[in-house]
């Protein structure tokens, strides 16, 4: 997928002076003389002025993950910045890969013009001989940014390597840690759900629930290592999309099906709404599944007892969209902005006090990406949220590197 990005000179209060580069990340909002942290989401401003604090203190800053409102809707961009003599450059990217591709684009765009300069300032001068003098000073002049512009690409260069080592070692440590708990986690669990259905008649009511809660604390760590697992192979971009031409309305069927179960022990319904009986499209099943999966049993895990959870599949001659609606407490804007990154969890709860591990939407956000698709979320307090996912109808995708 062609990464995009746009880099932008602001002055010292932030105000953009010039426009060098915007591949449409913003839909082209950015313009010179509006101020850059208007388009930071509202509850990203706290973050984006630390990015500031960063750039005045250490003259450079590198893969801060901020969101901006893209069509009122929160979108996380990966930002990079160095502070230059009269102000700011600063870039942003929808991937760490892609401010370092934006990075070396913007430093060969600088050399370029200015082997354009010289060539021009050279021909002039022996054309012009003396009279030359002031156009030899203004190339000097821009000779002298462009050093100051290429020290800064330096650095940015050698900040990110430095993060990209740092983050290495600690997906390896990660997921070695994960690999190495998931056996005797399993094992505990296997243990304690034999213990619940088998010795229940040998035990009192406490010793019951003391088997309970083995289980269910076990479960809880298996499911959150399974995550960290997901987290490290995406942050190290191994985690592979095998795609193959999967019936998708079968796969949402079998999904809501599993998750009848659940939904059952709060006396939820859980409906399934779609145009056509079956319908094959090219993606990764056990991917998708995983993505179900979290959709669903998140709004069975947060929605009222007795209510009812939705999902609808509507095809498009280029997409096909998933939608999961829920009647349950919904999220608050405080936490929407949030909703989608590594460890943020909702200030809401289970409404049986089913905990999170506030992975499950960061990798969900993932793998829809992988396949080319987008995710949103719609919510409101005391309403219900719905999750809409989107990934093309006719997609064709090959491994998986995340960013």
């Amino acid at each position: 997928m062609e990464e995009r990005g746009v880099a932008v000179q602001c002055a010292l209060d932030g105000t953009i002076q010039s426009v060098i580069k915007d591949d449409d990340v913003l839909s082209g909002k950015f313009q010179a003389g509006s101020h850059i942290r208007d388009f930071v989401d509202s509850y990203s401003h706290e973050k984006f002025d630390r990015f500031i604090d960063e750039l005045q203190s250490q003259q450079v800053a590198f893969n801060w993950e901020i969101n901006v409102t893209i069509s009122e809707m929160p979108v996380a961009l990966h930002f990079a910045g160095a502070k230059l003599g009269v102000g700011y450059l600063i870039m942003a990217a929808h991937s760490s890969s892609g401010l370092s591709d934006l990075n070396n684009e913007l430093t060969r765009i600088n050399n370029e013009q200015v082997n354009l300069i010289r060539s021009l300032a050279k021909e002039r001068s022996m054309v012009s001989g003396e009279r030359a003098l002031p156009h030899i000073t203004k190339f000097e002049e821009f000779t002298s940014l462009n050093n100051e512009m290429a020290n800064m690409h330096r650095e940015l260069a050698r900040k990110n390597s430095e993060l990209v080592q740092i983050n290495n070692q600690k997906n390896r440590l990660l997921g070695m840690v994960a690999h190495d708990l998931r056996n005797p986690l399993g094992v505990i669990l296997t243990y304690s759900e034999f213990l619940e259905n088998e010795a229940a008649s040998v035990l009192n009511k406490e010793q019951r629930q003391f088997v309970t809660t083995i289980k269910d604390m076990s479960e809880f760590m298996l499911n959150m290592v399974s995550d960290l697992l997901d987290v490290a192979a995406i942050e190290s971009g191994e985690l592979k999309l095998i795609p193959e031409p999967t019936d998708l309305v079968s796969l949402v069927q079998r999904n809501v099906a599993l998750n009848q179960v659940l939904a059952a022990k709060k006396g939820i319904s859980i409906t399934f709404e779609s145009p056509v009986a079956h319908r094959r499209v090219t993606l990764d099943p056990g991917k998708i599944d995983q993505v179900l999966n979290n959709l669903i049993s998140n709004a069975v895990k947060f929605s009222h007892h007795g209510t009812q959870v939705l999902v609808t599949l509507q095809w498009s001659p280029t997409m096909v969209t998933v939608t999961v609606g829920d009647q349950g407490q919904g999220i608050p804007p405080t936490d929407l902005a949030k909703l989608f990154q590594p460890f943020s969890t909702a200030s809401v709860r289970g409404t049986d006090g089913e905990q999170s591990t506030g992975l499950g939407l960061a990798i969900v956000r993932k793998i829809i990406e992988g396949h080319g698709g987008h995710i949103s979320v719609e919510s409101k307090v005391g309403v219900g949220s719905k999750f809409t996912f989107a990934i093309p109808s006719e997609n064709t995708v090959g491994a998986f590197h995340a960013t």
